[in-house]
């Protein structure tokens, strides 16, 4: 049996850092499509093909047996193979499954869409096709997390699923890790909170601000300076400035938006460290050309997302950026990870090799 897979990346609209405390976050699934390629073996080796190179396994009843620890360019989509095979629970045979590289940006920069969790992904919705096993979200959430230490809302991964413009509050992962099985704690977590809300029309865009951020220490950041009564203070008003955002772009009201932009702009720049000033840069740039933006995820760096009224106003403001040096792209709303009829030619190959 054979799968090809293709699935987008991710943006985050609202809710960061609400999301990590209760709160409801707004994602978009945005374009380069990332691909797999998986298909059964007749013995029970897993292998796992990246442009970097080849890693091999065993399956057993308890997860794969790696034959060497994975890397750093497998450590995500190994784990989700694992968690795919501990689901299942008991012998099989084995599966081979290759992923295409994230596609970069202008100039071979990586724009932070979302990669790792779009590798997961993929690896466990193409595992849990040939293996038969249900609750691929779930799944995919709980590798996620298993990979960076419990850290993270979710949200990327559950775009990376789902796509197009949804809502998203963070899957109650703890239940799974608390529980005495793996059945008992799926079950106990329950499905994920993602409501698909459809698209925009308003045009996109995404800016780089030219730095990366860690957005793990960005996180421990901010949480060490926001506690108790000061975090429900922020997730009600990334709630409240969230459906109007929400609102704002399913009606494609680009006045809406940008009035909930500006709010949420404001409201991120209340946390020590998320703004920068190449991002308030940006965000200048796209007031002066008739759009506007808000940064979009953990902040410290990375870039910002950015909405037009129309087409002319995005060419005008994607040309300020670009004279200005900024690396800046054109966004597609995509939708969530699908089959395909055929892959990469790469992909075949290097499953062949």
């Amino acid at each position: 049996m054979e799968v090809c897979l293709s699935a987008p990346g991710k943006l985050f609209l609202s809710g960061e850092y609400a999301v990590l405390w209760g709160g409801i976050a707004r994602l978009l699934g945005v374009g380069p499509r990332a691909f797999a390629l998986a298909r059964t073996r007749e013995d029970r080796g897993v292998h796992l093909v990246l442009a970097e190179g080849r890693l091999q396994g065993t399956v057993t009843p308890l997860g794969v047996r790696w034959a060497a620890e994975p890397g750093a360019p497998f450590a995500f989509a190994a784990r989700a193979l694992d968690v795919v095979v501990r689901a299942r629970a008991r012998e099989s045979l084995g599966l081979e499954l290759a992923l295409s590289s994230t596609a970069p940006g202008p100039g071979g920069h990586k724009l932070g869409l979302g990669s790792s969790a779009r590798a997961v992904v993929l690896a466990v919705e193409s595992a849990a096709r040939l293996l038969e096993v249900p609750a691929a979200l779930a799944l995919s959430l709980l590798a996620h997390a298993e990979a960076q230490g419990g850290k993270g809302s979710g949200g990327d991964v559950a775009t990376c699923a789902v796509g197009g413009l949804l809502r998203y509050r963070r899957w109650p992962r703890e239940r799974v890790t608390s529980a005495p099985s793996l059945r008992l704690g799926l079950a106990a977590a329950g499905a994920p909170d993602v409501v698909r809300l459809g698209t925009t029309a308003l045009p996109a865009s995404y800016a780089f601000s030219g730095q990366s951020a860690s957005t793990r220490g960005m996180i421990q950041q901010v949480e060490a300076a926001l506690e108790g009564s000061d975090r429900q203070r922020f997730v009600e008003s990334s709630d409240t400035l969230g459906r109007e955002l929400e609102d704002g772009l399913r009606g494609s009201r680009f006045a809406q938006v940008e009035e909930a932009c500006q709010e949420l702009e404001k409201l991120l720049e209340s946390l020590p460290g998320v703004g920068t000033p190449a991002t308030a840069r940006i965000l200048a740039l796209a007031r002066t050309a008739g759009s506007t933006g808000k940064s979009s995820g953990a902040g410290g760096g990375d870039g910002c997302v950015l909405f037009s009224p129309d087409e002319d106003s995005r060419r005008a403001l994607l040309a300020a950026l670009g004279h200005r040096g900024f690396v800046a792209v054109p966004l597609s709303v995509e939708p969530g990870v699908r089959a395909e009829a055929s892959a990469p030619p790469e992909l075949r190959a290097w499953l062949t090799a």
